[in-house]
């Protein structure tokens, strides 16, 4: 075995753990928003200001502690910005009148289009492992989300989720080319706060304001957004979008058994079968070629 194996499995493994506590973080986000605007009342788009502007700030906190300074960085971050603003209220928007689990699978499909699709425009190759990882894990997804019985999809709120997925999924790609995460995520926040404040303010500023729904967009704008965001910006370079939209897909799986777990909901047969195959993907498409 050559000296460079084990630091090349030490990186992949570190790779592999970076990873899953963002997506961690990510499945923590959806949680907190529901249990703010579902459990607390709170306006869908006060709750992305509140998440958007705490997150500023303690990024900013950071950017100026570390002495990094603020750089606009051109269109590029113009990109980041709007690409987050469309995922952020197109999120909030869609789950007014889409379910659950119908949501999630409208949006992570979407991410895992563009993501694949912004590999595919970069030339990035894409080995067969990661073809059949993606391929098992939206299986999975499908399986565990598939609503049963007659649904009806209002066009209104599907589109609304069918952007906020397209703006993640630029976002995404968007942060492959940044050299700083943090001050990138910083700076995304900070632009994109102003803005969301502006639209919120011309749709009426209306809503409740319960304390405890206040603390959940706190906590989702510092830590599982602000600080979760700047991690994905960190490791995205050394994952691909491929390999990045795959990961996502394991989001909703995390969200549901976190569900299992603090809020008591029963484990099925088929959440099970579901996160076994959406989790087989992920580590075949996590694979070094």
């Amino acid at each position: 075995m050559s000296v460079g194996a084990p630091r090349a499995t030490n990186c992949a493994m570190k790779l592999l753990l970076l990873t899953a506590l963002t997506m961690v973080a990510f499945a923590a986000n959806s949680v907190l928003n529901r249990a703010g605007v579902a459990g607390q009342g709170m306006d869908p788009l006060a709750f992305g200001v509140i998440r958007l502007a705490s997150g500023a700030a303690a990024l900013a906190a950071i950017v100026l502690w570390q002495r990094r300074g603020f750089a606009l960085g051109g269109v590029g971050r113009g990109v980041a910005v709007v690409a987050l603003l469309a995922y952020i209220f197109g999120f909030s928007v869609a789950y007014r009148g889409l379910d659950a689990g119908l949501g999630a699978l409208l949006l992570f499909g979407v991410v895992q289009v563009t993501m694949f699709g912004g590999a595919l425009f970069a030339r990035e190759e894409i080995p067969t492992t990661r073809w059949v990882g993606a391929a098992v894990a939206l299986a999975g997804l499908i399986m565990l989300l598939w609503p049963s019985g007659s649904v009806r999809v209002p066009v209104g709120a599907a589109l609304a989720m069918g952007i906020a997925g397209l703006g993640w999924g630029v976002y995404s790609l968007q942060g492959r080319r940044e050299s700083d995460a943090t001050q990138a995520t910083a700076m995304n926040f900070i632009l994109a706060a102003p803005l969301a404040l502006m639209v919120w303010l011309a749709q009426g500023a209306g809503g409740e304001f319960a304390v405890a729904g206040v603390a959940l967009a706190v906590v989702s704008g510092v830590i599982t957004s602000g600080l979760g965001y700047a991690l994905w910006y960190a490791i995205l370079p050394n994952l691909g979008a491929a390999r990045a939209g795959v990961a996502q897909l394991s989001v909703p799986v995390i969200a549901m058994a976190g569900g299992m777990i603090f809020l008591a909901e029963p484990v099925t047969w088929r959440f099970v079968g579901s996160a076994s195959l959406v989790i087989a993907g992920v580590l075949i498409s996590m694979r070094r070629v």
